[in-house]
C-alpha cells in the first residue's frame, strides 16, 4: 500500500491513546519523514471528519483523546441545539449559553461535557440513554453562507430577517443598492450573504446579494424555498452534453445481454400529472393458479455510468425535488423526461424482476434481467379505477383485473404478517394561470394505486433478499423495532383520549388502534403521535427488516430516476463493484440538505 494512502492512519497513531500529547504539523512531518504540506491537508481532511481535533492554535490531538466532538449543529426555535457527530454516534444536546457563535448548519468542534446532568427528561434521550451535552468551541465550516428571509427597515439600519426560524439572528445590511447590492424595498423577499459574525450578542452582518421579489408575487415563494436549500435549479453543460450524446433506443430482435420483452403485455399506471415513468408492469399466467409478476424499472445506470460526469451531478442531487409548481430533477431532461421515461409505444431499456406468485400471495421464486419493453398503454389512477369497476370489455381490462387479483392478495397476506397502514391521504395543491393556489385535492388510495404499491413492494422485498443471500455490498431501507418506553407514552396518550390499549410491543395491537382511529377528530392527531413514537426509516448497508411494512428485507429499487439510492441498488442487483457501503454519501452524513445520507435517512 502508498505511504500516503496510510498517511491519515499513521497521524491518528501518534495522536491517540492516554499518553498522547498535541503535536504540531511540522512535528508530525518530522516524525513521520513525509512533507509537512502532506501532513497539513491530512489533517485538514481528519479534522472535517471529526476524528481529530485542533488544540492550542496549531497543535493537533485525536479528537476522542480530548473528548472533542466534530459535528453539524442544528439549532431549535428556543435557542439550543444539537450537534450530529461526523460518525453517526448519538447527538450532542448544546444549551442556548453554549452555542458560540454558531448558526444553524455549520460544521463545528464541540467539547463534550463530563458533568453529571440534572436528572429528569432534560437529561435523557427519547429512548430513555442519557444525553450527552457539550458546548462549541470553534466553527470549522461557515454552511449557510446565503441566507433567505424579508427586507425590514427599523429606525436606523436596514435587516434582513431569515425566514427559517433556527436562525436566531437578524442580519444588519447595507441600504439597498449601495456597496454592490441589488435595489430592494422594505417587505421584499432577499437572499444575503454572511459576512461576519464574531460575537453572539450583537447581530450578524451581510449583505444583500439577491432580489427573489415582493413577497406577494406569485412564485417568489417557491423560489425562496429553492435559494433557502440551494437546490440547483440548472444542469451543468457537461452534464447536458453527456445526457444529449445517447442515441434513440432501436435494438436488433434478440438483442445481446438483454430480455427481449417486447412481445409482452406491459403498462404503465401512474397520476395523471405525472412527466416521468419509472416502472411498468406484466403479468404472465401459470398453472394452479399461479402468476409470474413483472415488474419493469427503467434502466438508468445504464446510462448513468459510475464516476460519469452524470454520477456525480446525481449523487450530488441526491433526489429529484418535488415542488407545488414543478420538480428539480435528479438527471436531465433527456434522461429524466424521454430515454428513462418508459413512454408508451416506444422501446426503452429496463431493469426487470420477475417474481412468481400464488393464488394466496405467497411470493416464489425471483429473477432479475436487463431487458427491453414496448408499453402498449400509458394509464392514470383514475382510468385504470373506472375499468378495474367495470366487467372486463378488451384484454386492458381483463389484464388489470387479474393484476389486481394478485396484488389484493400480496395485500392481505402482507397486513396478515403485521404490516402497519400508516399512510396518510394525499393533497395535491393547484395553482391558477397567475401562480397562485386555486384548490387543493385529496388523493385517496384506492385499488388502482394499491395495485401498483403492493408490485413495488414485491420487486423492493425481492431484491433485498436476492442481494443480501448473495451477500453484494448493497443499500437497505430499514425500519428498526420501536423503544418499548416510546410505545408506552404512546399507549398513556391514547388512554388519556379515551382509546383502551393493550401492549404495543405486539404488531396486533397497534393494527387495531390503527383501525380505531379513522372517523375520530382526534384521530389525525393520534395518529401522527404513532409515527413521532417508531423509529425513522433510513438507509443502512445492514439488512435490519423494515418494522412498519413486517418485511425482514426491503430496500429501494423502483425509482432510479428520482432516488439516487435505487441507482446504486441497480448497480449491487447487477454485481457492479463501482461502489461499496463505504461510499462517501452513504458511509457520514453529507453537507448539504439534499446529500443522500443526511436527507434520505429522515425521508
Amino acid at each position: 500500500m502508498p505511504a500516503a494512502s496510510r498517511l491519515p492512519d499513521r497521524i491518528l497513531t501518534l495522536l491517540q491513546g492516554k499518553k498522547a500529547t498535541p503535536l504540531d504539523a511540522a512535528s508530525l512531518a518530522r516524525r513521520l519523514r513525509v512533507p509537512p504540506g502532506a501532513v497539513a491537508r491530512t489533517l485538514t481532511l481528519l479534522e472535517k471528519e471529526g476524528r481529530v481535533a485542533r488544540v492550542r492554535q496549531n497543535h493537533w490531538i485525536s479528537a476522542q483523546s480530548a473528548d472533542l466532538i466534530t459535528g453539524t449543529i442544528q439549532f431549535h426555535t428556543k435557542g439550543f441545539a444539537f450537534v450530529l457527530p461526523q460518525d453517526g454516534s448519538p447527538d450532542l444536546h448544546i444549551p442556548a449559553e453554549d452555542t458560540a457563535n454558531a448558526l444553524h448548519g455549520d460544521l463545528v468542534v464541540a467539547r463534550l461535557d463530563r458533568r453529571p446532568q440534572a436528572p429528569g427528561p432534560r437529561g435523557r434521550r427519547s429512548d430513555g440513554t442519557e444525553r450527552r451535552c457539550g458546548r462549541v468551541l470553534r466553527i470549522l465550516e461557515r454552511r449557510a453562507a446565503n441566507i433567505v428571509g424579508t427586507l425590514q427597515k427599523t429606525a436606523r439600519f436596514h435587516i434582513v430577517i431569515p425566514d427559517d426560524p433556527r436562525f436566531l439572528h437578524n442580519l444588519y445590511v447595507p441600504t439597498p443598492g449601495t456597496e454592490g447590492s441589488p435595489a430592494a424595498q422594505p417587505g421584499d423577499k432577499v437572499v444575503a450573504r454572511l459576512i461576519e459574525w464574531k460575537n453572539r450578542h450583537s447581530n450578524p452582518e451581510g449583505i444583500i446579494v439577491e432580489r427573489l421579489g415582493a413577497h406577494t408575487d406569485p412564485g417568489v415563494d417557491i423560489l425562496s424555498i429553492i435559494r433557502k436549500f440551494d437546490l440547483p435549479a440548472h444542469f451543468p453543460p457537461e452534464a447536458i452534453a453527456e445526457a444529449s450524446s445517447f442515441p434513440k433506443v432501436e435494438l436488433p430482435d434478440n438483442p445481446p445481454g438483454r430480455e427481449d420483452l417486447r412481445g409482452e403485455f406491459i403498462i404503465t399506471i401512474d397520476p395523471d400529472t405525472a412527466r416521468d415513468f419509472d416502472d411498468a408492469i406484466s403479468l404472465r399466467e401459470l398453472p394452479n393458479g399461479h402468476a409470474e409478476i413483472g415488474i419493469h424499472i427503467a434502466d438508468v445506470s445504464h446510462y448513468v455510468k459510475v464516476g460519469s460526469t452524470l454520477d456525480h451531478e446525481a449523487r450530488k442531487r441526491a433526489n429529484s425535488v418535488y415542488l407545488v409548481n414543478g420538480v428539480i430533477p435528479m438527471l436531465p431532461p433527456r434522461l429524466s423526461d424521454d430515454l428513462c421515461s418508459l413512454r408508451p409505444q416506444e422501446q426503452r431499456l429496463t431493469y426487470s424482476a420477475f417474481v412468481r406468485v400464488g393464488p394466496d400471495g405467497k411470493a416464489g421464486v425471483a429473477r432479475f434481467s436487463r431487458s427491453v419493453i414496448f408499453s402498449r398503454h400509458r394509464l392514470t389512477y383514475a382510468e385504470a379505477m373506472e375499468r378495474l369497476k367495470r366487467p372486463p370489455r378488451d384484454d386492458l381490462d381483463r389484464f388489470l383485473q387479474r393484476a389486481w387479483h394478485f396484488a389484493s392478495a400480496l395485500r392481505r397476506r402482507r397486513f396478515a404478517s403485521g404490516a402497519l397502514d400508516l399512510d396518510f391521504p394525499e393533497l395535491r395543491i393547484l395553482l391558477n394561470a397567475q401562480g397562485r393556489p386555486d384548490r387543493i385535492e385529496k388523493e385517496s388510495s384506492d385499488e388502482s394505486h394499491q395495485l401498483i404499491e403492493e408490485f413495488m413492494l414485491l420487486a423492493n422485498e425481492s431484491v433485498a433478499r436476492h442481494l443480501n443471500q448473495e451477500n453484494r455490498p448493497a443499500v437497505y431501507r430499514i425500519h428498526e423495532t420501536p423503544d418499548e418506553s416510546r410505545l408506552q407514552e404512546y399507549r398513556e396518550l391514547l388512554i388519556a383520549h379515551g382509546i383502551k390499549a393493550g401492549d404495543l410491543t405486539q404488531r396486533g395491537e397497534i393494527q387495531k388502534i390503527l383501525k380505531l382511529l379513522p372517523g375520530r377528530p382526534d384521530g389525525y392527531a393520534l395518529k401522527i403521535g404513532l409515527l413521532r413514537s417508531l423509529k425513522r426509516a433510513v438507509y443502512s448497508p445492514k439488512s435490519l427488516g423494515h418494522f412498519g411494512l413486517a418485511k425482514s428485507h426491503y430496500t429501494h429499487f423502483t425509482s432510479p430516476i428520482r432516488r439516487y439510492a435505487d441507482l446504486l441498488v441497480h448497480a449491487g442487483v447487477s454485481g457492479n463493484a463501482g461502489w461499496s457501503p463505504g461510499h462517501p454519501d452513504l458511509s457520514r452524513r453529507g453537507h448539504r440538505g439534499h446529500q443522500l445520507w443526511h436527507v434520505c435517512r429522515t425521508a
